[in-house]
């Protein structure tokens, strides 16, 4: 017997978290292949969504996306009232990061921001404060996701707890002051950093952790419940006690290509995914990460996963959204570089902070190159 061919073809990434209730869910209807983590943060979307009918997205993609016309607007598959009623029980910017420019492009399939891990029986609980991340720093294995894009990320969440969200113009990236008190920050941390941990992306840095005792605490890296009972997770640091925890925005989105035509029963499978059926039992039964804030505090959920979600809700709630912008993911990738260079001590903390200005600034313009 030939098996039935699946109607439509997905992409996701290609960790448990990313596939598993996607497949499970799948039945005939859809075929998901997956992608490393590092093609979802960069690879071009266009590119993606000439070749598939469903892509699982990360909301700064917008911008290119949109420029590319390779998306269909979910507000023209989808009733007011149901994106409304979605963007009602999504936790914190987690609906709207997928917005832009008065449209809906995806649905938040799964929610995930910078928070803090830590091995609990080599430093006790997450540290809540900066100050304290310093003090761990000095005696224990400390490090910062400094990988791929999470240089910038990083350096953009700790602004956001100094009290500054950046790119809040596309004149300027952040204020000098703050600027330079992250990166005074940043190398105060990495001089005492694990050389081995510079060029792990989150999950290898969680998986040193979880695995080895090279690795204490990560204070800003993206979230992953499958780890949770090997590690203690916690809100990402702040500046005092009771501030703001400083982070930025990640988790997935699910998007439609505009290569593709939905049928009725793609709509209503997108639809159940939403659902608080699939987003408090199913997708977390199947190692996924929900959007829905239901779930984050669902008693169930949270005792499978070591209160992972309740532990980390209030920094899920307060993370900082990305630009979007088309430019954004190239400027993304290059301030990274920057800072990596300056922690490295390759350029001084004033040229850094110059350096990303003007990558900034360019990232907005085809007609600035930078030099």
């Amino acid at each position: 017997m030939t098996a039935l061919r699946a109607a439509f073809r997905g992409l996701t990434w290609d960790h448990p978290r990313g596939h598993d209730a996607l497949a499970a869910a799948a039945g005939d209807l859809i075929v998901w292949d997956t992608q490393p983590l590092e093609g979802f943060e960069s690879h071009p979307i266009d590119d993606l969504c000439a070749r598939y009918d469903l892509v699982v997205l990360d909301h700064p993609h917008l911008g290119e996306a949109v420029a590319a016309g390779c998306l269909i607007p979910l507000d023209e598959l989808f009733t007011a009232d149901e994106l409304a009623a979605w963007s009602a029980a999504s936790i914190g910017p987690t609906m709207r990061s997928y917005a832009f420019e008065g449209r809906q492009w995806a649905l938040p399939l799964d929610a995930a921001t910078q928070v803090s891990a830590a091995r609990a029986d080599l430093v006790g609980e997450p540290p809540t404060t900066w100050d304290e991340v310093e003090w761990i720093a000095r005696s224990a294995p400390v490090a910062l996701s400094l990988a791929g894009p999470h240089a910038f990320l990083s350096f953009a969440s700790i602004a956001v707890a100094l009290g500054e969200e950046p790119a809040s113009s596309p004149d300027q990236l952040l204020s000098t002051g703050t600027g330079l008190a992250v990166l005074h920050l940043m190398e105060s941390i990495d001089a005492h950093s694990p050389a081995e941990t510079r060029g792990l992306n989150p999950i290898r840095l969680l998986e040193l952790m979880s695995a080895t005792d090279r690795l204490a605490l990560c204070p800003l890296v993206y979230g992953y419940v499958t780890y949770a009972g090997r590690l203690a997770f916690g809100d990402a640091p702040a500046v005092t006690p009771r501030g703001r925890p400083g982070s930025t925005l990640g988790g997935t989105g699910i998007a439609i290509s505009a290569r593709c035509t939905p049928s009725p029963a793609l709509l209503d499978h997108v639809r159940w995914l939403m659902s608080a059926e699939a987003q408090t039992r199913f997708i977390p039964s199947h190692s996924g990460q929900p959007s829905a804030r239901a779930a984050w505090s669902d008693d169930g959920v949270n005792a499978a996963a070591g209160d992972f979600y309740r532990r980390t809700a209030r920094t899920c709630e307060t993370a900082w959204v990305r630009p979007r912008h088309d430019g954004y993911i190239e400027f993304q990738s290059d301030a990274s570089a920057v800072v990596r260079a300056t922690l490295a001590g390759d350029l001084d903390h004033r040229r850094g902070l110059d350096r990303l200005q003007h990558i900034y600034r360019a990232s907005h313009s085809e007609r600035e190159k930078i030099s």
